[in-house]
């Protein structure tokens, strides 16, 4: 989140103003910094909030319209309502004027780093307010054109609630009295096509209209010929930022747009730029296949392996229900992104999931070294970052607040004052660096086969397959072993490794010298035999990642 990474202040006053509490620039991003961040094997940096976003900041005086305070969440407010598709958030620079030079300085640096930039597409909805005075000459605003006696039309890039005013089921008014007036009413982001949106609703959003009917009287009913107006709109955005150099786009709540524009868009896209990323935000596992079949290159492995890894930490779910999870996406494992953390969820030491940064190491073992596809690590996720700061609209909700202006202590520790860093935190950074950086530098990973050990392991001595997990890596002579343990105690067990492996890996008989990966010690003797146990030894939710040659 670029406008907390590399904030100063230290004020961190409750629903404080960017004047009270600061807010973090693009700027910090120099070269010592991204330097920091590629040396924990990181291959590209997604920077969320790039887009001008609705926030109470008066920016006026620089001919950017104020947002209403009753329809912006927080201070700093959401960055997924956007105010503008071709500006950037001035919040982000040193000098707003030079905000759009200041962010490509920014996509230079960092590829300078021998990093890729990923930013925010956020088409399915934008800031009741939207208006942008940053759109090329010649451009048509969102909805400029629309005609708001129709509630649905594919000429019209909003949903209307005709002559009905924007009526919500709480107080319009902000802290001066003044009330927000919209007629008519826009429907609402989260699919909500009345005019009164709860407060649980995202009221600061509108919804984008790409040629589907969501109140015909027959039911939903899809409109894509002609082409709707919003399409051609929004891939000319895309192309915009891409000509800024970026390498791809996190497409946020993209199973909210309809697969069939992303079938278009992707390909007018890639057409002019083939090595541009799509990844995409889908929640559904029934429509996976489809985005996938529409181009994009990754998505969010949330419902799937996400959840069940959280199930694991906390101890509600069976290590080995991390075989089904990859099992059922098994013929599209390589589009789907991992991850921890990320700025919806809570972290992975607050006390709403394992309370312990430690309790989440086998899960990132897990997760960055089990197949070729991508990790994604959420920014102080690597020093054990809690998200248990009361910031504001953002409550003591275990997660890192997206709405506020905040500073996040471990990541002032980590890459503002390293001296303020704890042993625990240089620690947990230690191993994070090493096994991402195993991750991204083993062949075996990176491009290598895949075996899941866990069928082969429910009576093995010690091995519990509740809160064990282990699988095998291979590329040419290279073999990486992995076993991961879940639970508070130390575990001494065997791991039974099957003729099926031998076979489908094509490993031999023989004593090997392996090689911990995350460790200093010595090469241990490890002695392959077909349906033959190894002895492993693995600390308390640790994980060892033993290196071989055949």
């Amino acid at each position: 989140m670029t406008r907390l990474f590399g904030n100063r202040s230290m004020v961190r006053k409750e629903n404080g103003t960017l004047a009270e509490n600061g807010c973090g620039k693009m700027s910090f991003f120099d070269a010592s910094i991204l330097r920091r961040i590629r040396k924990l094997g990181v291959t590209h940096v997604w920077y969320t909030g790039i887009i001008r976003h609705a926030n109470k900041t008066d920016y006026s005086a620089y001919g950017i319209p104020r947002q209403h305070p009753a329809v912006v969440k927080g201070n700093a407010g959401s960055p997924y309502a956007i105010t503008d598709y071709y500006d950037i958030d001035p919040d982000l620079a040193d000098d707003v004027n030079k905000r759009m030079a200041e962010f490509e300085a920014l996509v230079g640096r960092t590829h300078k780093a021998g990093m890729k930039v990923i930013i925010d597409f956020v088409p399915n909805h934008v800031a009741r307010q939207y208006k942008s005075v940053a759109k090329p000459e010649g451009v048509n605003d969102l909805g400029e054109a629309d005609d708001k006696r129709m509630g649905f039309s594919t000429k019209n890039n909003f949903y209307y609630c005709v002559d009905l005013p924007f009526e919500p089921y709480f107080d319009l008014n902000d802290e001066t009295g003044l009330p927000y007036s919209e007629f008519p009413a826009k429907a609402t982001g989260n699919d909500h096509f009345d005019s009164h949106p709860g407060v649980n609703d995202w009221y600061e959003t509108v919804k984008l209209n790409y040629g589907v009917d969501y109140c015909d009287a027959g039911g939903r009913s899809c409109h894509f010929t002609p082409r709707p107006d919003t399409w051609a709109k929004m891939v000319a955005i895309l192309k915009f930022w891409a000509g800024k150099g970026i390498d791809g786009f996190r497409c946020d709540m993209a199973e909210m747009v309809p697969v069939e524009f992303w079938n278009w868009a992707i390909a007018e896209v890639k057409s002019c730029c083939p090595e541009l990323l799509f990844i995409g935000e889908v929640y559904n596992p029934a429509l996976y296949r489809s985005y996938v079949a529409a181009g994009f290159d990754y998505l969010y492995d949330k419902v799937g392996m996400y959840d069940c890894l959280c199930g694991v930490m906390r101890g509600t779910c069976a290590a080995s229900a991390i075989t089904w999870q990859w099992q059922a996406v098994d013929d599209i494992k390589d589009r789907m992104l991992y991850f921890l953390e990320n700025h919806d969820e809570v972290r992975l030491a607050s006390d709403f999931l394992a309370g312990d940064a430690k309790r989440g190491l086998p899960a990132l073992a897990v997760s960055a070294l089990m197949y070729k596809n991508p990790f994604m690590l959420y920014a102080g996720q690597e020093f054990g970052e809690r998200g248990m700061d009361k910031e504001g609209f953002s409550g003591r909700d275990g997660r890192t607040t997206i709405f506020d202006y905040w500073t996040v202590n471990s990541l002032y520790s980590g890459y503002v004052d390293r001296k303020k860093l704890t042993p625990n935190e240089k620690a947990l950074e230690k191993f994070y660096t090493k096994l991402l950086n195993v991750a991204v530098s083993e062949k075996a990973v990176s491009d290598g086969q895949f075996f899941d050990l866990m069928y082969a392991n429910n009576g093995s001595y010690g091995f519990n397959p509740d809160r064990h997990y282990a699988f095998l890596r291979k590329y040419g002579d290279e073999v990486i072993f992995v076993v991961a343990n879940f639970s508070d105690v130390d575990v001494e067990c065997e791991v039974h490794i099957p003729a099926h492996a031998f076979d489908v890996l094509g490993l031999p008989e023989t004593t090997v010298k392996a090689i911990d990966l995350l460790s200093t010690g010595h090469p241990e003797s490890m002695e392959l035999k077909t349906d033959g146990n190894v002895k492993v030894n693995v600390s308390a939710n640790g994980c060892k990642v033993y290196k071989f040659i055949i």
